[in-house]
């Protein structure tokens, strides 16, 4: 079995970005912003209420702090500044969830942090540093540090694939500041085919191995709503019921 999880809340002050009502019903779990990357704390209220109102489990989507940048820039930062950096995010949203008296599900990094903790062992262990506080899985991609670092400190990983996004050769995604609309056939092939067969074709047209507990789409793609459902679509019999 697997799941569907999106990165929401990541409007800001009076601007938007994304269709987080339109897209809260159709997944499973919701990475929402604390704050660093964008949202506020209007925006993390409202998020952890959408989600409290379909049912669906919330986590933490701690970045960078670079809120011009969108998160998807790396920064040089020492591996206690950034478990600094990385609880603040969280305890931030968890008195929002404890507010509205729910649980903590998980901590999925944001952007440029993700992709550091893949391939940076001091950025990997500052994530852990800061689970080791709250307890919670962590999502990463499976073949990467986040796998040895994580699961070596005895965190749980939840392995993700990304629908609407490339990877590199290297078995790395592509981060990218901004993305356009993407085909949401393809989108969904590629999800269909990771959750059977554990394989993505990379930009250069190597099969990647991967591993899709939980199938990422993106809710500031421009059609993410339409993405969303071609792929609920193609794995519908690997969803929970």
């Amino acid at each position: 079995m697997t799941e569907i999880n999106c990165d929401m809340g990541e409007g800001f002050g009076l601007y938007s970005m994304g269709d987080d009502e339109a897209l809260m019903p159709l997944i499973s779990v919701a990475n929402v912003a604390c704050g660093f990357h964008a949202s506020d704390f209007n925006h993390m209220r409202r998020t952890v209420q959408l989600a409290r109102g379909h049912g669906i489990r919330v986590g933490a989507h701690p970045s960078l702090p670079d809120l011009q940048g969108f998160g998807r820039r790396e920064m040089k930062m020492s591996r206690e500044e950034l478990a600094n950096c990385i609880i603040y995010q969280i305890g931030a949203l968890k008195g929002f969830l404890d507010a509205e008296g729910m649980s903590l599900n998980h901590i999925k990094p944001h952007g440029a942090l993700y992709g550091m903790a893949a391939q940076q062992e001091h950025a990997a262990e500052a994530i852990c540093d800061a689970a080791d506080i709250f307890r919670v899985p962590i999502f990463g991609m499976a073949g990467t540090l986040h796998e040895t670092v994580y699961q070596g400190r005895g965190h749980r990983l939840v392995s993700e694939f990304y629908a609407d996004l490339d990877y590199a050769d290297s078995g790395h995604l592509v981060i990218v500041r901004s993305r356009g609309a993407i085909d949401p056939e393809r989108a969904a092939a590629r999800a269909l085919r990771a959750v059977t067969e554990g394989k993505v074709a990379s930009q250069g047209g190597k099969d990647i191995a991967v591993r899709a507990d939980s199938i990422c789409i993106h809710s500031d793609t421009p059609n993410a709503i339409d993405v969303l459902r071609a792929v609920r679509d193609a794995i519908g019999p690997y969803l929970p019921a």
